[in-house]
């Protein structure tokens, strides 16, 4: 191949993977999500559920490790699909004040040797939108009725 082709074909992956960068990027940039107002999506309704156990056992203020970890127990692990996917949505439910957060004492880690953990905290609002059952959407309910028939 000429030194020729092989520039044209670099400069084309190069434009091609900064696409992909931007394209990535934007997914992460996006204004939010499409949801009924006061509506939860599964993975925040599973967090806030999984919460509300973890305070009726004594554990008021859990950190996302954990959490997975419960969540996994309870077989919502289904739910978090990719790295990151259960800070943006605590982050969410931060953001709706259905939680809290802060970060630890950061001499329990260094006495540790291990990281900081940022800890959550359940609110009164958070406790109430774990009792509400997710209301059915068209779809489910679609379902139910083909099923029965």
């Amino acid at each position: 191949m000429s030194d020729r082709k092989m520039a044209a074909n670099g400069a084309r992956a190069g434009a091609n993977r900064t696409w992909l960068r931007l394209a990535h990027i934007s997914a992460y940039n996006s204004r939010g999500m499409r949801r009924k107002p006061g509506a939860l999506v599964p993975l925040e309704q599973a967090i806030c559920e999984t919460a509300a156990d973890l305070l009726a056992r004594g554990v008021s203020q859990f950190h996302g490790y954990e959490l997975a970890k419960r969540m996994g127990d309870r077989n919502d692990s289904k739910l978090l699909t990719a790295y990151g996917t259960l800070y943006r949505a605590l982050g969410r439910l931060e953001q709706m004040g259905l939680l809290t957060s802060e970060w630890e004492d950061p001499h329990i880690p260094a006495r540790e040797n291990r990281p900081g953990r940022r800890l959550y905290q359940l609110t009164a609002l958070g406790e109430e939108a774990a009792r509400a059952k997710p209301a059915a959407t068209p779809a489910r309910a679609l379902g139910r009725r083909l099923v029965r028939a």
